[in-house]
C-alpha cells in the first residue's frame, strides 16, 4: 500500500461514521495531511450539513498550514450549489494545492466537473486511488445513481442441508438457524439500511420483531408485501415503533413484475437501501426478477433434514467469513 492508498484508506475508515446518517448524501470521508501527518479530519454530516471536505478543514487548527497539505476524500468534490456551497469553492478558498481522490462522483450534477474545476485553478489532482474499495464503501450512493433504484442485499439463514424454515413452526417457540453472534451481525446490518422487506406469510408465521435490538443502532422501516392489506394489527411488527409500509394490490399489480414495481415504489418514497428478509418466495421472486446486488447467506452448521429450501444462487461466490461456527458467504450481483 502506497502513501496515497493509506490514506484514501484512512478517509474510507473515517466515513464509516456517516452512516447511515447522511443519506441520501454518500458517506464520504476526508483527511488533510501535512508533511506525512493528519491535521485534520471529518465526515458527511447528516443530510443537509456539512460535507466531509468541510469538516476537515474545519478541523485544522492552524489554517495557514492549508496551503502546504494535500486533502485526501473518497469521492469526488461537488462543485454545484446544493443544500451546502461547492466543496471545490472551499478548497479553492484555502488554496489547498493538492487533492486525492478515491473515485469520480456518477452524479450528473458533479461527474467529472469538481475535478475540472480543481485542475483549472492549478490545484493537482489525482483519482482512481482504492478504487475498488471506494466503490464498495459508497455502493449504496453509486446503485441508486447508476441504476435508479435502492442498493438491494437478500439475506437468509440456511441449515447445512440447505433448508430456511422447518416444514411446522412453533411461533412460542421460534428456531434460530444461525448463532448469536451471526443474528448481531444481522442487526448491525439491518441498522445500516433504509428498510427491510418481507412477505406477509413471514409475518404470519414467524410473528417477527424486525428490529435491532441485537446491536445500538436505529432501527429500519419494515415493508411488507401484504396484497389484501389484512395484518392483524397486533403483531409484533406494529408494536416495534417502525414505521410499517404495506405493499398491497392497490400499491402495485400483483400479477406481474412485483420486484421491480415494489423498488419504484420504495424510491418515490426516499428509500435507497433494502435487505429482503424472507421468505422463499419474496426472495426468489427477486432472484427472478434479477433485481439484487448482494447476497448474505447465514450457514449454520445445524441439519432439519425437511422443510422449506433456500433459494438457489447462480452467481459465484464473492467472499466467506467465519462466525464462530457460522459462515457468512456474501455473492454479488456482477
Amino acid at each position: 500500500m502506497n502513501i496515497h492508498e493509506k490514506y484514501i484508506n484512512r478517509c474510507i475508515q473515517i466515513a464509516k461514521n456517516a452512516i447511515p446518517l447522511a443519506y441520501p448524501n454518500p458517506a464520504v470521508g476526508c483527511c488533510i495531511v501535512h508533511k506525512n501527518s493528519i491535521i485534520g479530519e471529518g465526515y458527511t454530516s447528516a443530510y443537509g450539513g456539512s460535507h466531509a471536505e468541510v469538516n476537515a478543514i474545519s478541523s485544522v487548527r492552524n489554517k495557514d498550514l492549508l496551503t502546504e497539505c494535500s486533502l485526501y476524500v473518497t469521492l469526488e468534490p461537488c462543485s454545484h450549489f446544493g443544500k451546502t456551497p461547492p466543496c471545490s469553492d472551499l478548497i479553492l478558498k484555502h488554496k489547498i494545492p493538492r487533492v486525492i481522490i478515491g473515485i469520480k462522483d456518477p452524479n450528473p450534477k458533479v461527474s467529472g466537473k469538481g475535478i475540472k474545476k480543481l485542475k483549472e485553478n492549478g490545484v493537482h489532482v489525482e483519482f482512481n486511488i482504492l478504487a475498488e474499495a471506494c466503490e464498495n464503501h459508497h455502493k449504496i450512493f453509486l446503485t441508486n445513481i447508476t441504476k435508479k433504484r435502492p442498493f438491494i442485499i437478500l439475506k437468509w439463514a440456511e441449515t447445512s442441508d440447505g433448508y430456511i424454515a422447518p416444514e411446522k413452526k412453533n411461533i412460542s417457540k421460534p428456531l434460530w438457524i444461525s448463532n448469536e453472534h451471526s443474528r448481531q451481525l444481522s442487526h448491525k446490518l439491518r441498522s445500516e439500511f433504509d428498510c427491510i422487506l418481507v412477505g406477509s406469510k413471514t409475518i404470519i408465521d414467524d410473528n417477527p420483531r424486525l428490529n435491532t435490538r441485537d446491536w445500538p443502532g436505529k432501527s429500519p422501516k419494515i415493508v411488507v408485501l401484504n396484497r389484501k392489506n389484512n395484518l392483524n394489527k397486533k403483531l409484533n411488527v406494529f408494536k416495534t415503533g417502525s414505521e410499517v409500509l404495506i405493499i398491497d394490490e392497490k400499491t402495485i399489480d400483483y400479477n406481474k413484475n412485483i420486484a421491480e414495481q415494489t423498488l419504484e415504489y420504495l424510491k418515490s418514497k426516499d428509500i435507497y437501501s433494502v435487505i429482503v428478509e424472507g421468505g422463499a418466495q419474496t426472495l426468489n421472486t427477486f432472484l427472478k426478477e434479477n433485481l439484487w446486488d448482494e447476497i448474505k447467506v447465514f450457514k449454520s452448521q445445524k441439519k432439519l433434514f425437511s422443510g422449506t429450501n433456500a433459494p438457489i444462487i447462480q452467481s459465484i461466490k464473492f467472499s466467506e467469513k467465519k462466525i464462530v461456527n457460522d459462515r457468512l458467504i456474501t455473492y454479488c450481483n456482477n
